[in-house]
């Protein structure tokens, strides 16, 4: 599985520790940025690991900034991309199972190391269940469908 990676400066310490668990799990990461903790701007880092896995060049994203919030609002602004600010495991698996979420976001500031790290093995392990599930998620893109059209 190939999975994109981006952070501010407030989630970089944690895209970091993130990034070091999947690559030795064997996942390919994408590391869309930041590169540091200087200051930046969260949509900037979230629109571009959101791009990725809408475009089909990642299969699922992950997005860090110091509350998670304003990434995942960011990433929810691209088309395709359901992503979802988790700091529990069980918002991790249910967000996967119920919502088919594609983008994973944490707040740095927010989540420990060792909680991050169960949050993103639980979302990464979590199928989607489809069913009555899949019918919700066809209302949301049927939606984003019609108000591209106006």
């Amino acid at each position: 599985m190939r999975i994109a990676m981006a952070s501010d400066h407030g989630g970089f310490e944690l895209k970091e520790i993130v990034k070091e668990y999947l690559v030795g799990q064997g996942y390919e990461v994408k590391d869309m940025g930041t590169y540091n903790t200087e200051s930046v701007d969260y949509p900037d880092y979230g629109l571009k690991a959101a791009y990725e896995v809408a475009s089909g060049r990642a299969e699922r994203g992950i997005v860090i900034c110091g509350t998670g919030i304003g990434i995942s609002i960011s990433a929810n602004k691209v088309r395709g991309i359901r992503c979802a600010l988790c700091h529990d495991v069980y918002s991790a698996e249910m967000t996967r199972a119920h919502n088919d979420s594609n983008v994973l976001a944490m707040g740095g500031r927010v989540v420990g190391r060792d909680l991050a790290l169960r949050i993103v093995q639980a979302w990464i392990h979590s199928d989607f269940e489809g069913g009555r599930h899949a019918r919700r998620i066809d209302k949301i893109t049927e939606y984003e469908n019609n108000v591209e059209k106006g």
